[in-house]
């Protein structure tokens, strides 16, 4: 079993993942990032946190993205994986009916889509 904690100091971070370290505190300066600290104030990245960065350098390197819409694109992300992860463990049932519904609805809200309910 993959260990999923806080394992990359700043400097293999950055490495791994080609980007500054500079740009990694700025992406967790605009909250995009949380990465755990030592006793000793140092940052620690997950695997989670990493894939996370992967996601955020794709978004304004090869899409083009600002980091107003990287946060947005971000809230999307997380709802899409909420959604997903209902229809894996619920199965086909009317609750999941409703709370597909509910997370699409919340999607479209945070895109500026309101349609009128």
């Amino acid at each position: 079993m993959q260990d999923k904690g806080p394992l990359y100091v700043i400097s293999v971070a950055s490495r791994l993942l080609a980007l500054h370290p500079q740009t990694l505190r700025k992406y967790e300066r605009a909250g995009f990032v949380v990465p755990s600290r030592t006793d000793g104030n140092l940052r620690l990245y997950s695997p989670e946190d990493l894939a996370l960065l992967r996601q955020v350098k794709h978004l304004v390197d090869e899409r083009g993205v600002n980091l107003a819409g990287v946060e947005l694109a971000l809230t999307v992300t997380r709802l899409a994986e909420q959604l997903l992860d209902r229809t894996e463990h619920e199965g086909n049932t009317a609750k999941l009916r409703r709370d597909m519904q509910e997370t699409m609805t919340q999607m479209l809200r945070t895109l500026g889509r309101d349609r009128g309910e």
